[in-house]
């Protein structure tokens, strides 16, 4: 055999050995790495959850005050009209000479 070849059948049989048993992972082992990971997202998604529905609660609320303001506005919008009313029918009273009563 030449030198050439003798050298290369061992490198050749570590190489194959290598690339034969360390490329396979078990089911098992894969979710014993994955388990804490996927207990994390997990209490992540309830959190998100709960996040979100505290959210959508505050939105509401909000939608509720803005509509509650917008009537509240209207109704000092009128109000404001019938004081002004009343204020110029009492100013062109004092404005009018009083009356003297008849003797």
């Amino acid at each position: 055999m030449s030198p050439f070849v003798s050298k290369f059948v061992p490198a050749a049989v570590i190489l194959v050995g290598a690339v034969g048993l360390g490329g396979c992972a078990t089911k098992s082992y894969v979710r014993e790495q994955i388990a804490p990971v996927s207990q994390r997202v997990d209490t992540l998604e309830t959190r998100l959850q709960e996040t979100d529905g505290v959210a959508k609660s505050a939105l509401a609320e909000a939608q509720a005050a803005s509509g509650q303001l917008q009537n509240n506005g209207q109704r000092l919008d009128q109000l404001t009209g019938r004081v002004d009313g009343i204020d110029q029918r009492l100013q062109a009273q004092e404005r009018k000479p009083a009356k003297r009563p008849r003797n």
